[in-house]
């Protein structure tokens, strides 16, 4: 039976979640969801209905996965049409349809919310040509005014941990990024709708909520009474309307760490791991990346943030090889990570992204030198992983139980989840098998567990000891880093054992 959504999800945390809320309007009407990605290794599969691909702009390699992905679904999924979303369609997407007219749909990343209403239309019909999802998705646009966040979602197919959209867009205009052409200005969730979902997650027994955004330091939106809103007020209004979730940040800009935002994330309910957007630690650079901080403003809110929290993780993102960097710029930006101890640091070369001002900048670093100063902060954001882990050794915190991604793929007694019109949820409850009470990760001597303070770990199991089900709270003692997984990129960078 022809009754399978396969999605393909790249990039961000924040296209993790519309991904997510699209597919649950599409398993709410009745249909299969597959959200494992494609490999060469995927067997053809006729019963795949439709495709969705919700694609990143970030870098040219970004771009390059969402084709390989694209080729591969067409390849696979041979009688399904294929639907392009994102960031990247939405700058890209005539390109993107030349690949395969006769199969590929263009949504833009700005109309995303349409797969509500497709969910629906093939409920009735069952099917349609890529001529006629091109002519629905035509007339729905033209019709329905755009909603940023109409794609929620408090059941999650593949992720464990709970995420709320608060905020798209970005009224920056950064020399090398170009998500602000594709999501335009910065929108935000309005506060009565943002405690709407909290609450109704804490109601679940959702222990966590992670808050995503392009740039959560922009959120501002009007409360009921026509009050402003900043995050930080948000902030304080969730803490105090909710009685035992807790919340997670997912990234900040440095000058907007103050003092007065501190006094709220010293609050117990918020988790003490937050995520920096720095890009380099040359004030030259930073100035001609057009970015709204300097270095000591880093170094500022790292001292805020470990003040407010007891041994916080503190990661960031790092460019190397910005037009015009010195070698003398990249040492200013490894004696920056250096100083203020970075748990981790995700290093990228620079990618030229048209229709940014960078694209065209004189002085473009040689790609060796580029790959090297990766090189040089990948090796520091290793030994910060390590250190950091270090120094938690021996401690207990909080943990949330999740599926691995080697969890995921394997299943108990399902070698291709996709093949048998499986989705997430429906083999995690063949996986709980009711005989034993007892996990498929159990039984291997597992489990795949995210604490606190956002250490990924590998947890062992006592003989016959059962594990709660993926998203449960559990309390872990860190035992030590896996050297090699951090290294290698694995998913499980530390052991530890749960305290029953």
């Amino acid at each position: 039976m022809r009754n399978i959504i396969h999605f393909e999800t790249l990039g961000c945390r924040l296209n993790q979640d519309e991904s997510e809320g699209a597919a649950k309007r599409f398993s709410d009407a009745g249909f299969v969801c597959s959200m494992e990605g494609v490999t060469s290794a995927t067997p053809v599969n006729e019963n795949v209905l439709l495709c969705i691909v919700n694609t990143c702009t970030v870098t040219a390699k970004a771009e390059q996965k969402a084709r390989r992905i694209i080729r591969l679904l067409l390849e696979k999924y041979p009688l399904a049409p294929v639907i392009v979303t994102g960031c990247y369609a939405q700058l890209d997407g005539p390109f993107i349809e030349q690949m395969e007219v006769s199969r590929i749909v263009i949504l833009s990343g700005n109309k995303k919310e349409l797969l509500s209403d497709l969910a629906e239309e093939l409920k009735s019909c069952k099917t349609l040509s890529k001529d006629e999802l091109r002519l629905f998705i035509q007339k729905k646009s033209d019709a329905k005014k755009e909603n940023a966040f109409s794609l929620y979602t408090p059941v999650f197919e593949k992720h464990s941990r709970a995420s709320i959209k608060i905020q798209d867009g970005c009224n920056n205009a950064c020399a090398f990024c170009r998500i602000h052409l594709a999501r335009g200005k910065s929108v935000s969730l309005e506060p009565e709708e943002v405690l709407r979902r909290v609450l109704e997650l804490e109601d679940r027994g959702t222990g966590e909520v992670v808050f995503t955004g392009v740039n959560l330091s922009q959120y501002s939106a009007q409360d009921a009474d026509g009050k402003k809103i900043d995050f930080t007020q948000l902030l304080e209004y969730l803490l105090s309307n909710t009685s035992k979730i807790k919340f997670r940040i997912s990234s900040f800009y440095p000058q907007h760490i103050t003092e007065r935002l501190c006094n709220f994330l010293a609050d117990p309910r918020i988790q003490p791991s937050f995520h920096l957007s720095v890009q380099s630690g040359s004030d030259e650079i930073l100035k001609k990346m057009a970015r709204p901080y300097r270095a000591d403003d880093v170094i500022k809110a790292v001292e805020l943030l470990r003040r407010a929290k007891n041994n916080p993780f503190i990661g960031c993102d790092m460019i190397a090889g910005f037009p015009g960097e010195s070698e003398e710029d990249f040492i200013l930006t490894t004696e920056l990570c250096k100083k203020v101890s970075f748990s981790w640091i995700h290093a990228f070369p620079f990618s030229p992204r048209p229709g940014t001002p960078a694209f065209s900048m004189k002085a473009q670093v040689a790609p060796a030198v580029k790959n090297q100063r990766v090189k040089v902060l990948t090796s520091l954001a290793v030994q910060g992983k390590i250190a950091y882990i270090n120094s938690c050794k021996d401690q207990i915190f909080p943990a949330v139980c999740e599926n691995s991604r080697k969890d995921r793929l394997a299943s108990t007694g399902l070698s291709n989840r996709a093949s048998t019109g499986l989705s997430n949820r429906a083999s995690a409850m063949l996986s709980n098998r009711a005989s034993t009470g007892l996990s498929n990760r159990a039984l291997q001597g597992s489990v795949h567990a995210v604490t606190s303070n956002f250490l990924h770990c590998k947890c062992l199991l006592q003989d016959g000891q059962e594990i709660p089900a993926p998203g449960t709270i559990v309390n872990v003692r860190i035992k030590e880093a896996l050297l090699e997984s951090i290294k290698n990129g694995g998913e499980e960078e530390c052991l530890a054992e749960i305290i029953l």
